[in-house]
């Protein structure tokens, strides 16, 4: 990092460059290339996507901000993560780009794409604006540029968005992620018209197209690599933290990011569900619940659980709910199937899993009385449901109404995780102690198709005899 000259008071402003300093910084640049950019070969889909959007809203100007850098420390910034709606539309990764899908002389929708202008060294703006300055941060891609990019009908500077927004009328805004453009259309009928656009996006988003898929493929390919990039280390690993550290490096080298925080997650901290302090010891003798996803470069992230004896073979206590989860897996995934209720799969996995706490003498009652809607004595120990969409965000699609998502029937096309677990914490007197603290999760990431369902994490093993077997397999390489 660099920092202002110490010697100066910390209250005094910023120096302006001398005269002679900015001459001297705008002279002597070679020129940049007159060449634009290639269209980005997947461009056809987005504009598929846009085209499906505007037809939900005739006639009326609809507003997606991107979102804008935030904000960590004093003056340093969270690595930009584009808005998902922004890019599902835009595939534009920038920070302050504004999509505005206006009406057109054909009525048909026309994508305005408003990004920040690329200066380059013409400007003294390069060296002197610490924030978008590109000695500072690097080039923007520029204006002409983001439309041969992207494809879009039209790119403006971001500066010309207030005086395009003010000669429309009927405008829907994406609010909550930008304020500045938030304040240039206030929102009409209470906010209903807002939060129908918010409401439409997720929907159409719950139907992954032929990018989508491929792109989640690639993701989730990236975090099985990611996961044995840990198996391989387990011998040495002492901590939490370094399980999150490692998974972390594919992470970064291959993707993005993290699609979320990585749950790293060592024996009796496998018993809290979102677990990402990642503070404690790796015992020999535990299990690992490792939940992590490696979020691709288009954004996409994957969401997988395995959950690892970190000796390499699993304890007979260990085995036997591990196995039981399994079971229970098995038994969601085979209600993954167009017709059926999204929460289908969730049914299954408790009948099994409470049939399973019965038989180990857990539940203070049969299965079916604990199954009872006025009971529900099993989820002291499961704890939640067993699936969320899954696509640009972890939990994907959020806004979408219940009755196309939670209480919704499954679709071809749709995305969505099957993540059975079991937990018994350390303190629980109704667990036997030879069960206390054990903490098994198995998830995977599946695409409803339209005579079932494909598990795009299959390559994963999951039975406990083939994460064994896999355990073994990868510590040898």
């Amino acid at each position: 990092m660099t920092y202002l000259d110490e010697k100066k008071p910390a209250t005094a402003p910023p120096d302006a460059p001398p005269p002679k300093l900015v001459t001297f910084m705008l002279e002597a640049w070679q020129k940049p290339p007159a060449t634009l950019p290639p269209r980005r070969p997947d461009a056809r889909f987005f504009a598929a996507r846009r085209k499906a959007v505007g037809a939900r809203f005739p006639g009326e100007t609809l507003v997606i901000p991107t979102g804008h850098e935030q904000v960590r420390a004093n003056d340093t910034h969270y690595r930009f993560r584009p808005g998902s709606d922004f890019f599902w539309l835009t595939g534009h990764l920038e920070p302050d780009g504004v999509l505005v899908l206006a009406p057109g002389a054909s009525g048909r929708h026309e994508a305005h794409l408003f990004v920040e202008p690329n200066p380059g060294k013409a400007s003294e703006t390069f060296f002197t604006d610490r924030k978008k300055g590109e000695l500072w941060v690097g080039p923007r891609l520029g204006v002409p540029q983001t439309q041969a990019q992207t494809g879009v009908e039209a790119a403006h500077p971001l500066a010309e968005l207030k005086d395009f927004l003010a000669k429309r009328n009927n405008g829907r805004v994406l609010r909550g992620r930008s304020a500045v453009t938030d304040a240039m259309l206030p929102p009409r009928d209470d906010g209903a018209a807002d939060r129908a656009l918010a409401t439409t996006l997720a929907e159409l988003r719950l139907i992954k197209d032929e990018l989508e898929v491929a792109e989640l493929e690639a993701a989730i390919a990236s975090t099985k690599r990611g996961f044995e990039d840990v198996i391989r280390q387990l011998g040495a690993i002492r901590s939490e933290r370094a399980v999150e550290g490692v998974f972390g490096l594919r992470a970064r080298v291959e993707g993005n990011d993290v699609g979320y925080g990585t749950i790293a997650a060592s024996g009796a901290h496998a018993c809290t569900l979102h677990w990402t302090n990642n503070d404690g010891p790796v015992g020999k003798k535990d299990l690992l619940l490792l939940d992590a996803g490696v979020e691709g470069r288009s954004l996409y992230t994957a969401d997988i659980t395995r959950t690892l004896p970190v000796s390499g073979r699993f304890s007979k206590a260990q085995r036997e709910i591990y196995d039981l989860v399994f079971r229970a897996q098995r038994a969601a995934l085979a209600q993954v199937k167009p017709g059926n209720d999204f929460l289908e799969p969730n049914r299954h996995a408790m009948r099994v899993l409470a049939e399973g706490l019965e038989a180990l003498g857990i539940l203070p009652m049969s299965a079916e009385e604990a199954l009872l809607e006025e009971n529900q004595f099993h989820k002291r120990y499961t704890l939640h449901t067993v699936s969320h969409m899954l696509g640009l965000d972890v939990h994907d699609c959020a806004s979408a109404r219940p009755e196309r998502y939670k209480h919704g029937t499954l679709e071809p096309g749709m995305v969505l995780t099957i993540e059975p677990g079991l937990y018994f914490q350390r303190d629980d007197l109704t667990v036997p102690p030879k069960y206390r603290g054990i903490g098994v999760r198995i998830e995977d990431d599946v695409l409803v198709t339209a005579d079932g369902v494909r598990n795009l994490s299959s390559a994963i093993p999951r039975s406990a005899e083939a994460v064994e077997r896999w355990m073994a397999r990868v510590t040898k390489r």
